[in-house]
């Protein structure tokens, strides 16, 4: 009988949904009593343990649900490698209120140069922020909205990619689109204009755009959008694996 009160509170808790109450509250109990901390002090400690422990949860949940090819983080992103890169300007994106304003990023620059890295580092942020975020390829999005649109789901897929607050689409450029799959791209980006934010990563400038759409019509139409409200990072310099692999062989 004397384990019925800890049996039903066992019983409460999980059914409240506070797993870390459950396992933190004897041990904080025993803290607690060993300081004299009173009783509200005590709910107080626990308190801040769930939330503590909730936002971590939430934060591992949206960094799985983002599809990160590997998560990254901007603290570990070599910025005196990259001298055309704005880093106060980083810094200031990572703190997501462009997000909340549906501003556009676009991090143009020579391949190997990082852009993937930066944008895996806003995407972090935005998830560590609570933010819904989705991280695929041009050319693997492309794939989708091709295959959804052949299965008759493609409204589906749409209604998705507009859910998120921040979509990263990494690559643009580096497969030319079929004129379909140049339009149902054209498609996301318009659906999310003023409407969500989106960052992209290419390997071209501007004005070499068209040769990935292959249409000035379509390419002018979505620059228009994309860069209505944006912050362009700047991103040409020595590529990081080239640096690597001569430092690898001169070692």
């Amino acid at each position: 009988m004397t384990d019925t009160p800890q049996l039903l509170l066992a019983h409460h808790l999980k059914a409240l949904r506070l797993p870390t109450f459950l396992r933190e509250y004897d041990k904080v109990a025993k803290q607690c009593a060993a300081e004299g901390i009173d009783h509200s002090r005590y709910l107080l400690r626990l308190a801040e343990l769930e939330l503590i422990d909730r936002e971590r949860r939430m934060v591992e949940r949206r960094i799985k649900a983002a599809k990160f090819p590997a998560v990254k983080s901007l603290d570990s992103f070599d910025f005196k490698a990259m001298p055309s890169l704005n880093k106060m300007l980083v810094m200031e994106l990572a703190r997501c209120d462009y997000i909340t304003r549906n501003e556009n990023i676009i991090a143009v620059g020579n391949s190997g140069t990082g852009k993937t890295h930066i944008g895996l580092g806003l995407g972090l942020a935005a998830c560590q922020k609570g933010l819904a975020v989705g991280f695929i390829t041009a050319s693997a999005l492309v794939h989708e909205l091709l295959e959804a649109r052949d299965e008759k789901r493609l409204l589906r897929l749409q209604k998705q990619l507009s859910k998120y607050s921040l979509l990263i689409i990494d690559e643009l450029g580096y497969v030319p689109l079929s004129p379909t799959g140049a339009e149902l791209l054209f498609e996301v980006f318009s659906q999310r204009y003023e409407r969500g934010s989106t960052i992209v990563t290419s390997n071209l400038p501007f004005d070499e755009w068209t040769s990935t759409f292959g249409s000035e019509r379509l390419t002018g139409a979505l620059l228009d959008r994309l860069t209505h409200h944006v912050h362009i990072l700047e991103m040409n310099g020595e590529s990081y694996r080239l640096r690597h692999s001569r430092q690898s062989g001169k070692a």
